[in-house]
């Protein structure tokens, strides 16, 4: 039986496996730990738990260190409890899964969420047990014994929600007549919250229906003394009433009022004016289906039939979502269902106007149509709207009325159509989110999406017959694809489909393949999609609506927040507003950044709309001009991101004008931490390659190739810098781009040595080399020889690679690209050392490091620092090595470089064993073989082996060369002769060598010194 953890923060936090007890000792994994625990299986932003561990004011390291923090908590419940996978990472942070688990804090939410529900169904009983397991979980304060002045939000809303239902439990036992119960309880909760005027009502009327008339009284008087020595008032008119009852003795109104509900009209009972009832509800659409969730939810309209009446129903629903996404198919669908449940009447208001093209209708047109539906004589209805809604309210007092308000525009268009208080009911369906109603109302949001894939083919084989789907499945799911799943366009197409019968879904599929087919196909004569749509766009101010136009263009997968500044001119800060628009009228979505921030995307079927706009009302040259800024913009950040990578000098010079200049702090802002501003825009520049190729922006997109390599080598997405740079090189030969030609083979000429396809690589430099020098591109010629000198040393002729090396550093000194410079100085020493002059390599690698401060990269010298190391532990200084390893490891790992920590990691760990201590190094190269194995570095995984092996030899461990032969034939495939032969030498010595005798460290270097 799996182990099933234990987790508390209802009180002291604790944690426990099957029972027993488990210590977490660092108060910072208890208060990262606490936060996700207070939203299990919900994602925690890695900004939030940061804020939650230094009270809003977290270091520049913050999020290395809630890393480290999570690990280590990963590391407890694996070692600890045999649990594993418990905290996720889930952008954009972690969330904790407590399947399987017990979590307290869960279990009150559900237990409260149960107690209410039996509650407004009438189930005193099954309520009170509800509501007293719910505050049973509670063993003290939360969080007791914590510093929890960082979560003091969360802790008080809990904690408010202890009181609530305390409230609410003694509610329905003074319905059962639990008198002692009510004091017992809810005695403790007044006391300690005294101006919470309605838990000391229901304390004075147990008090007083118990027989304890004075308490009752004393109740009063103290909860009237603190209101007005500590807010200046009197109380309020519900205590007021309660003591004028108490005063005059009069049980049975008390006994009433607590036993008695609102009495309740059965279902099915008509008024005694059924000709006046009005009936309004359209046919709800046929066939329909899926969507239980969402009904489920809007049972919460429904006023309870029988029993107790005291917990709260909403009175007011919002069905809110896209055009085309099922919003009035599922409110008449539902309002169908439970119409016997509002025997005064149900009535349907459309909202959006006569033919939906002409504008929205008034309120005062909408107050009309219901008062005349209510029986209200036409020369009764007055003309002002204050006073037509006043009649409205009036005249649906005490109804069990349900009012379905289809097609909202917005909060000022419904606010005169809402009930007073009453038992009418509403349900509202918008593409606004409408979200002013949830301060006006305890509004009832149902977001509506698009249907499940699953849903999608039962209503299209609901519509078109099961048959016609099971035949052909797989142009039935490529049409639920097309349909993006939304109902609407889905009835349109199997209407179309039942219209002909010689179409098959296949045919029908193909057609709609074609984006300028597809919206036709969705939207015949003036009905459809588009026209759906239309409503949404219609209403958009000048700028939001050319934005969404010009976006379509631009083919990205999704869209920072700051779009709008290249396409538009406009300031950071009016672009997200004005994209926010844009998702408020149902034409973008949204989903989570990487920082915690916002990207926005359109649906397919939505940014087919748009287009359609943005052919029809922009001219090709503002279309042409719109993605150059994009482009421009985009490059901009780029080349800034990589000279915080690289330094100045990397940038490419002498190229287009390519940049466009941002506003303010905008570019150092949003590339201050440059790996993640890359990681977050990785689709958006590989989609933004292939557009810029296809629309004649050749240039430009080989610039944004070569700006995002650094990025892709950090990352090792080797791929994608493939496809990058192969969608480039093509452009550059169509357009007759020598240099960009020259460029983009060069780049995948870096790319194959970092494939270790070295034959490969030297060829693609060759050929790029000869078109860089019928250009004036000094740099890309420096940069093509330092990568041959690469390409010479792993190939075993150390003479050529010194050639090719010394020849780029006398063109990098002449481009004045220091950064390059002071790479290729640390190429240059690795080489010397190689052919056996360690001391030289120091030296270069020493001047490596000081030109790289000159070039003000990191990167580079991180590179050089670890170049430096190698060349110390050549020349037998191992503990100087091991000290910059650790330097090498931390710049890595604060700049989000996986692939240089796993480098240095794997130096640290030579650096150990060399000096004995194989424990050390084991444990350093462990790491780094996880690291090297999630880059998918398996060169550098077989020479982590090698020094493993070594590490366990001087450790005595029987079969420490066992793993050698893996890592011969790794370097075999890779064609590293040098390491084939230091892997062979060590296997053979460690295969003759007495185990029981530990080999020392000295003796294993030595044979790997030895080429």
């Amino acid at each position: 039986m799996a182990p099933q953890l234990s987790f508390q923060v209802l009180g002291p936090l604790k944690v426990s496996v099957d029972g027993r007890p488990l210590l977490l000792r660092s108060a910072r994994q208890r208060t990262v730990l606490a936060v996700l625990l207070f939203t299990p299986g919900r994602a925690v932003s890695v900004d939030a738990l940061a804020d939650a561990v230094w009270h809003s004011d977290p270091p520049a390291t913050a999020r290395n260190q809630i890393a480290i923090c999570v690990s280590a908590l990963r590391k407890t419940f694996r070692d600890e409890a045999g649990v594993d996978g418990l905290i996720e990472t889930l952008m954009p942070g972690y969330a904790l899964h407590r399947e399987g688990h017990y979590v307290d804090v869960a279990d009150l939410y559900e237990s409260a969420a149960a107690a209410r529900a039996a509650a407004e169904a009438g189930d005193a009983n099954e309520a009170a047990a509800r509501f007293e397991d719910a505050l049973a979980l509670w063993s003290g304060p939360v969080l007791d014994g914590m510093d929890g002045s960082a979560l003091s939000g969360t802790v008080g809303r809990i904690s408010e929600l202890r009181i609530d239902l305390a409230e609410e439990c003694a509610a329905v036992q003074l319905q059962q007549g639990r008198y002692r119960s009510v004091v017992e309880g809810l005695g403790p909760v007044v006391a300690e919250h005294p101006l919470r005027e309605h838990a000391r009502a229901v304390l004075m009327q147990a008090y007083h229906l118990s027989g304890r008339r004075s308490e009752a009284l004393d109740c009063y008087r103290e909860g009237r003394r603190i209101l007005v020595a500590e807010l200046g008032v009197e109380p309020g008119a519900e205590l007021r009433d309660l003591h004028r009852t108490v005063l005059e003795g009069d049980g049975r109104a008390l006994v009433r009022a607590a036993a008695a509900p609102e009495a309740v009209v059965p279902d099915a009972a008509p008024g005694p004016d059924l000709d006046d009832v009005p009936r309004q509800l359209p046919l709800p659409p046929e066939p329909f289906v899926g969507r239980a969730g969402e009904i489920e939810l809007l049972r919460r309209l429904v006023p309870p039939t029988t029993g107790y009446n005291g917990g709260t129903t909403a009175r007011v629903a919002a069905v809110c979502g896209a055009a085309g996404v099922g919003k009035s198919a599922l409110a008449l669908h539902w309002a169908d269902g439970v119409a016997g449940r509002f025997p005064d009447g149900q009535l349907y208001l459309d909202l959006q106007g006569p033919h939906g093209h002409s504008g929205p209708g008034t309120p005062e047109d909408a107050l009309d149509r219901a008062l005349r539906a209510l029986g209200v004589p036409g020369t009764s209805i007055p003309a002002g709207l204050e006073d037509r809604a006043a009649l409205y309210r009036s005249t649906i007092d005490g109804k069990r009325l349900l009012v379905v308000l289809d097609n909202a525009r917005s909060v000022e268009q419904i606010r005169p159509l809402l009930p007073g208080r009453g038992s009418a009911r509403v349900l509202v369906t918008s593409r606004d989110p409408l979200n002013e109603l949830a301060g006006m109302f305890a509004v009832l949001r149902v977001e509506l999406g698009a249907m499940s894939s699953a849903e999608s083919l039962d209503l299209l084989a609901a519509t078109i017959g099961e048959h016609r789907v099971t035949a052909e499945p797989a142009p039935a799911q490529r049409l639920v694809d097309l349909c993006d799943r939304l109902p609407l366009a889905l009835r349109v197409v199997a209407t179309r489909l039942l219209s002909d019968h010689r179409w098959s879904l296949r045919q029908m599929a193909a057609r709609m393949e074609d984006r300028r087919e597809r919206m036709g196909v969705l939207s015949p004569g003036e009905s459809g999609l588009r026209s759906g749509v239309w409503l949404g766009y219609r209403a958009l101010s000048v700028q939001a609506a050319r934005l969404y136009r010009q976006l379509s263009m631009l083919e990205a997968p999704d869209f920072p927040a700051w779009i709008g500044v290249p396409v538009l001119g406009v300031a950071p800060d009016a672009s997200e507003e004005l994209l926010h628009q844009l998702v408020g009228a149902q034409l973008l979505e949204t989903r989570p950044a990487r920082d915690g921030g916002t990207r926005f995307r359109f649906q397919e079927l939505m940014r087919l709309f748009a287009r359609e706009r943005c052919l029809a009302e922009d001219s090709a040259q503002e279309r042409e001009q719109t993605l150059e800024r994009v482009l421009a913009a985009v490059l901009t950040l780029v080349y800034a991101a990589k000279e915080q990578l690289y330094g100045k000098g990397e940038a490419s010079r002498g190229g287009p004008v390519h940049t466009e200049p941002l506003p303010g702090e905008t570019v150092s802002e949003l590339v201050a931490d440059p790996i993640e501003w890359f990681e977050g825009e990785r689709e958006t520049l590989d989609a933004l390659v292939a557009q810029a190729v296809r629309d004649g922006q050749a240039a430009r997109a080989w610039l944004l190739v070569v700006g995002t390599v650094p990025f892709y080598e950090t990352r090792n997405y080797l791929e994608d810098w493939r496809r990058t740079a192969e969608c480039a090189l093509d452009g550059a030969r169509r357009a007759g781009h020598t240099r960009g030609e020259g460029t983009m083979l060069r780049s995948l000429g870096t790319l194959a040595i970092y494939q270790r396809r070295y034959e490969e690589a030297r060829g693609r430099l060759l050929t790029a080399l000869a078109h860089l020098e019928r250009t004036d591109d000094t740099q890309g010629r420096a940069i093509a020889r330092r990568n041959l000198a690469v390409c010479a040393r792993f190939l075993g002729d150390l003479v050529e690679a010194a050639r090719y090396c010394e020849e780029s550093l006398v063109l990098f000194r002449r481009a004045g690209d220091n950064s390059g410079l002071s790479h290729a100085l640390g190429l240059l020493a690795q080489i010397e050392i190689e052919q056996g002059n360690p001391e030289r390599g120091v030296e270069l690698s020493n001047q490596a490091i000081e030109v790289s401060y000159a070039a003000g990269s990191l990167r580079s010298r991180t590179q050089n620092l670890y170049r430096l190391a190698e060349a110390l532990l050549g020349t037998g200084r191992s503990a100087q090595a091991e000290r910059i390893c650790h330097d090498v490891v931390g710049l890595t790992r604060g700049q989000g470089d996986r692939l240089g920590e796993a480098h240095g990691l794997c130096a640290l760990g030579e650096a150990q064993w060399r000096q004995n201590e194989p424990r050390r190094a084991r444990a350093s190269l462990l790491r780094a073989l996880r690291l090297a194995e999630e880059v998918g570095d398996r060169f550098l995984q077989a020479r982590i082996v090698i020094h493993l092996a070594c590490a366990e030899a001087i450790r005595g461990a029987v079969g420490a060369g066992e793993p050698l032969d893996w890592a011969q034939e790794e370097f075999r495939t890779f064609n590293a002769p040098m390491w084939v032969r230091r892997a062979g030498r060590l296997r053979e010595v460690l295969e003759s060598h007495d185990a029981a005798r530990p080999i020392e460290g000295p003796v294993l270097a030595g044979l790997l010194a030895d080429r």
